[in-house]
């Protein structure tokens, strides 16, 4: 059979150094002198990628940067260009755009206010025609009239102003001997105006019957010298009441209404806009403060229209006999002018007549500054605005642009106007703001700018793309050829590259004479060209001296079937990286891994004549490394890992070496030696070195045959017949071989001598100086801390004390009640939604706390001194148990494992709540897999030897508490007695945070271990019965996600039943080798305990047809179950398969095996009396 290496062999001890040796070759290549290797020399340096890729990297270099210092300055020219021309745009849509918008703002607000006075004017010469066809109608006369559907014509005339805050009242002209009959009359049309106005307004605060409670029965003004009380007017002459206002519900002062108070009185402002109005007899206006919020006033305007008496608009003769009074809000009239999105846009509002100083008179003078003129400075932003200030706060930069437009202007000769009076004139004007202008100012520059520089960029890349397109090919290639040319120099040996060069050279210039200078050296099967595979010689080369080293783990198939696949390939990836740096030590040749084989060889590629010396030091390095990876991994890997060994056969002889071509060549070796070495590794024994006569004849020659002793008896080899090998001996000194340069050590020494350092390193922890206990109480301290940091995680992090816990955990187990009396069929399970499981997904490992970590360990280790040396019933057993369970529960379908539910169906997705239910809720709670794993590890604590139903015939004082489940009951309260002992706190803080917890974890603990004793025929028929409640008939993958929260519970407490039986023999669903380990423990158990008295029959009489009856009725049907629950993945399959393969091969060795335990137990035990 071939024997070839891998392409990720560590062969830099062959390409790092010179060879030291002459390398020689029974083919044509062995007569090629000096000239032959300078010409292998030129021909790899001719094709060698650096040189050619530096030439046409320089004059690649060279074009490119001219090209780019032409295409930089033509594209800083035109884009600098580009940049100007678009900014002077900018600034031109700028004025554009702020022109049109100062024209809608100015052509708005005129026009809003010429119709607003227009609809004014109509609407008081209205009421006038109105009121004087009713006065004739009945013979009535002004102030005696009451407007009719007010709400509905001032609710008109407010829309035109667009101020939602506009106020509307209309005041009557009562004169003073009317004063008494006005009260009357408006005493009776108030609550018919009211109830009007209720119903037009849809208002609902308050009836007319509250209003007309909330309203001064006569004329009145808020007299401020008498505390603001209404107070009848105690001037003479005429009062201007009002009478309707709108909106109905308009409040001076909560919670009176502004009906019949004396608007001539209400405020200066408004008695000297009365006295205008009464002179020219035309609306007039006046600037006011309205307040808005509670002492929160804004600038406002107070129009007062006139109304007078008859149905002759025209009379000039008409008497003056009411007033309509608008107050309105010039920032809601400035609002709804622009569309959304025309922001940025000051409106300076400016009266031409003084403001009212604080003696509340008008002020006249030639020469008015700004702070003596009403001026309000308004930002409109589309259909908003905002007044910024009392002042003109427009920036002076936009003077230049100004629009100046007089809004407002009645028309009304100043000349006319009382003394010290003034009607305004509102001139309006319009400025563009910075937010306006930079609203302009976008990117367009930079993006001209960008866009000539991608013009330029893709006209150059016309030109440049094939120039890319190429040097991306010729770089592809040289990347190739540079790659290839490494793993050739780490694969081949020198002889071997050196020619593949050579040949590849000749057979490119042979085809027409054309040299293909793109075709790379390849791996492909042809080292010469892709045309001439089949008709080039062969690279192969006899090496007639060298040692091949066969190492094999023993153990390592039986170990393997009770691990996760990840936890094999840890093992197997740190003891071949150990043993790969042992090899580039020694310098020995890896040449493959095997399965679980390691082979090498010492003296290949480059010859060496110590090559039998350096392989046996390399063998015994190998096989010291073994067992210090071994132990140290035993405490990650679990039980068993320290078991494992070497064994490890070495032959020296010839072998043909050479480049097999074809798909995934490599540098491959074959001949008899091969095979050899094959056989002195499989005629072995473990944890030996087993070498042939050749090899022990050049240790001899080299002066070292202390190393060396005869086996005892020759080995039949296959095609060979007997041969006599030899045992490769421990601790020797041996002196240094003859005509070698390699100074030698003590050969059991070699492995600390060399790389000491890295050693002390690594060995730092002490593991090695554990015995075996220690190191299972260590596996198992680390495989229950991590599921502890899943509890205290699944909890948020969360550790408190638990001293209010104390009364729980000391009622538990007290009143009389035994553990089996605690039993519980369903266990009630803590159930999660999916965003805890969401939250819990998403949380990094929580650290439990050295003083947790620390008394878990200091509990485990008591817990192991508390397991008697029973042959079978043991912590190594018990640590066998807890790594069944740990393996079952990972298999379990849960919330972290991409599984069948979801898999495979593109957009489908399972919610997590659901899919946790698909394990009955087991895998979603940290607790209850901390706990069944807790349970293994504790079932047999103080186990006596002997089964339950030997203790109940020897009435042990135990036997008679428990009365059953003897040795189970025990184990618990042994366990619980301790875990809740001061000195474990933390521990227990960790584990549970409420009752509630407490009391789940207890259940779990009782039930898991009582389900371990699986003689009590009673238990066994009850577990059976639940069973066929739980599962029997049902499509358990459909139905776990829907069944209700008892059945889940029921289902759950079933499974972990199970999951621990099957774990408390999983010996017999493993492989073969444990099987037969732990069967042989039992018999020794059982046998010991039967010599001792303590059992009424020979085991070993019905030892074989027991065991067969066991798988039948027990195992094979458990393991049935485990695969038909549906939730324990491939591993329910994997424990069936096991199980029948052992029950075959026990059939077929049983017998003898039970004999040989016999021999076994007799050589053991030969002090014990016959009985």
């Amino acid at each position: 059979m071939p024997y070839r290496c891998s392409a990720d062999e560590d062969v830099r001890s062959m390409t790092s150094r010179k060879s030291q040796f002459t390398y020689q070759s029974n083919n044509s290549s062995s007569g090629r002198g000096s000239d032959t290797m300078s010409e292998s020399a030129a021909t790899r340096e001719a094709h060698t990628s650096s040189a050619v890729g530096k030439r046409e990297d320089a004059d690649v270099l060279r074009a490119r940067c001219l090209v780019a210092l032409i295409l930089i300055l033509a594209m800083t020219g035109v884009a600098t260009a580009a940049n100007l021309l678009v900014k002077q745009q900018e600034r031109s849509d700028f004025e554009n755009q702020f022109t049109a918008y100062a024209t809608q703002i100015v052509t708005v607000s005129r026009s809003t206010a010429s119709q607003f006075f227009d609809a004014l004017d109509s609407f008081a010469s209205s009421i006038g025609a109105q009121a004087a066809a009713e006065h004739a109608l009945l013979n009535t006369s002004w102030p005696y009239y009451r407007i009719p559907e007010w709400s509905v014509q001032a609710q008109k005339l407010a829309q035109l102003t667009g101020d939602e805050e506009t106020i509307i009242g209309i005041a009557h002209v009562v004169q003073e001997d009317e004063r008494e009959q006005w009260n009357s009359y408006a005493a009776k049309q108030n609550p018919l105006w009211y109830q009007e106005s209720i119903e037009a307004e849809g208002y609902t605060e308050h009836t007319a019957e509250e209003l007309v409670n909330r309203t001064i029965p006569f004329v009145h003004f808020y007299d401020p010298e008498n505390g603001f009380l209404p107070t009848p007017p105690n001037r003479p002459g005429e009062v201007v009441p009002l009478l309707q206002a709108y909106p109905i519900g308009l409040f001076l002062g909560n919670p009176l209404m502004v009906t019949n108070i004396d608007a001539l009185l209400s405020s200066q402002q408004t008695e000297e806009v009365y006295r205008i109005t009464k002179v020219t007899r035309r609306p007039t206006l006046g600037f006011t403060r309205i307040e808005i919020d509670p002492g929160t006033t804004v600038p406002g305007s107070q129009i007062i229209q006139p109304i007078f008496d008859g149905a002759d608009t025209k009379a000039d003769s008409r008497k003056l006999v009411a007033v309509i009074i608008i107050r309105l809000l010039w920032l809601d009239y400035f609002k709804n002018l622009l569309a959304e999105g025309q922001d940025g846009v000051l409106v300076v509002l400016e009266s031409t007549c003084p403001k009212l100083k604080n003696d509340d008179a008008l002020q006249l003078a030639e020469n008015l500054t700004e702070s003596d003129r009403y001026i309000i400075t308004f930002q409109i932003d589309g259909p908003d605005a905002v007044m910024l200030g009392e002042a003109d706060l427009h920036d002076p930069r936009y003077d230049g642009l100004v629009v100046n437009e007089v809004v407002v202007d009645l028309d009304i000769d100043q000349s006319q106007l009382p003394k010290r009076s003034c009607v305004p004139v509102m001139n309006l004007r319009v400025y563009p703001s910075a937010e306006l202008e930079d609203s302009f100012k976008t990117d367009n520059d930079i993006i001209y700018t960008v866009v000539v520089v991608v013009i330029f960029a893709f006209t150059s890349l016309v030109f440049l793309l094939y120039d890319f397109s190429v040097g991306r090919r010729q770089r592809t290639v040289m990347d190739r050829v540079a790659k290839q040319e490494r793993i050739v120099s780490d694969v081949f040996p020198a002889a071997i590259r050196d020619r593949l060069y050579e040949n590849q050279a000749k057979n490119r210039m042979n085809r027409k004479g054309v040299e293909d200078d793109d075709e790379p050296l390849g791996l492909d099967g042809t080292f010469y060209g892709r045309s001439n595979t089949i008709g080039s010689a062969p690279l192969a080369d006899l090496f007639p001296s060298v040692t091949v080293v066969f190492a094999d783990l023993v153990g390592f198939t039986a170990w393997s079937s009770a691990r996760e696949p990840h936890q094999v390939f840890i093992l197997l990836e740190t003891i071949y990286g150990a043993f790969d740096k042992l090899a580039y030590r020694h310098s020995v040749f890896k040449v493959e891994t095997v399965g679980d084989c390691y082979v090498a060889a010492a003296g290949l590629p480059e010859p060496t004549d110590d090559h039998a010396v350096v392989a046996c030091r390399f063998a015994r390095d190998c096989l010291k490394k073994m067992k210090d990876v071994t132990l140290k991994l035993e405490v990650s890997l679990g039980p068993d890992t320290s078991d494992l060994d070497l064994r490890t056969g070495i032959h020296s002889g010839q072998v043909t070496a050479g480049v097999l071509r074809g798909e995934r060549s490599r540098f491959q070796l074959f001949g008899d030696t091969m095979n050899t070495a094959a056989r002195m590794e499989s005629s072995g024994e473990r944890n030996r070195i087993q070498i042939s006569k050749a090899t022990a004849d050049l240790l001899m020659e080299a002066g070292l045959a202390k190393w060396i002793v005869p086996r005892s008896t020759k080995m039949f080899v296959k095609g060979k017949g007997e041969m006599q090998t030899y045992w490769v001996r421990k601790g020797n000194k041996p002196d240094k071989p003859k005509g070698s340069n390699l100074e030698i050590g003590p050969l059991e020494e070699t492995a600390e001598t060399e790389g000491s350092s890295e050693r002390s390193e690594e060995d730092g922890n002490g593991i090695e100086e554990m015995n075996k206990t220690e190191r299972l109480v260590e596996w198992n301290v680390e495989v229950l801390t991590s599921l502890l940091e899943q509890i205290v995680g699944s909890r948020g992090d969360v550790v408190n004390q638990i001293q209010t816990l104390s009364t729980a955990e000391k009622n538990i187990g007290t009143g009389g009640r035994t553990v089996l009396e605690e039993f519980a069929p369903v266990i009630k399970l803590k159930r999660f939604g999916t965003e805890e499981l969401e939250r819990r997904q998403k949380t990094s490992t929580v650290n439990v706390g050295e003083e947790a970590k620390s008394q878990l360990r200091e509990y485990i280790s008591a817990i192991s001194g508390m397991y008697p040396e029973n042959a079978f019933h043991n912590f190594e057993h018990a640590s066998h148990v807890t790594s069944s369970v740990k393996k079952l529960l990972s298999r379990i379908v849960n919330i972290d494992e991409r599984n069948g539910l979801a898999g495979g169906i593109p957009g489908y997705s399972v919610d997590l709540a659901e899919l946790a239910g698909h394990s009955y809720g087991i895998t979603s709670d940290p607790l209850t897999q901390f706990t069944v794993v807790f349970s293994a590890l504790i079932h047999d604590v103080d186990h006596p030897g002997v089964p339950n139903t030997q203790l109940v015939k020897e009435k042990t004082r135990c036997a008679q508490i428990y009365k059953k489940s003897v040795a189970e009951q025990k184990s618990v309260d042994l366990a619980w007695d301790m875990l809740m002992s001061d000195e474990y706190a933390a521990l227990r803080a960790c584990i549970y945070q409420t009752e509630e917890d407490l009391q789940r974890f207890r259940q779990l603990v009782v039930n898991t271990v009582l389900a371990t004793d699986i003689v009590d025929r009673e238990l066994q028929a009850l577990r059976k019965a639940r069973w066929e409640t739980a599962f029997s008939g049902n499509d358990l993958a459909v139905m776990s996600l829907n069944d209700d929260v008892e059945s889940e519970d029921r289902k759950a407490t079933i499974v972990i039943e199970h999951l621990i039986q099957a774990s408390d023999v999983s010996h017999t669903m493993q492989h073969w080798h444990i099987y037969k380990k732990w069967n042989e423990r039992f018999f020794m158990e059982c046998y010991g305990a039967y010599r001792e008295g303590r059992a009424d029959s020979d085991p070993s009489t019905n030892w074989y047809k027991g065991e067969i009856g066991f798988f039948d009725y027990y195992v094979i049907p458990l393991a049935k179950k485990l695969q038909s629950c549906g939730v324990f993945g491939v591993s329910s399959h994997e424990y069936l398969n096991y199980a029948k393969a052992n029950r075959e091969e026990w059939v077929r060795e049983g017998e003898a095996l039970v004999q040989q335990y016999l021999s076994t137990f007799k050589e053991e035990n030969a002090h014990l009396t016959e009985n």
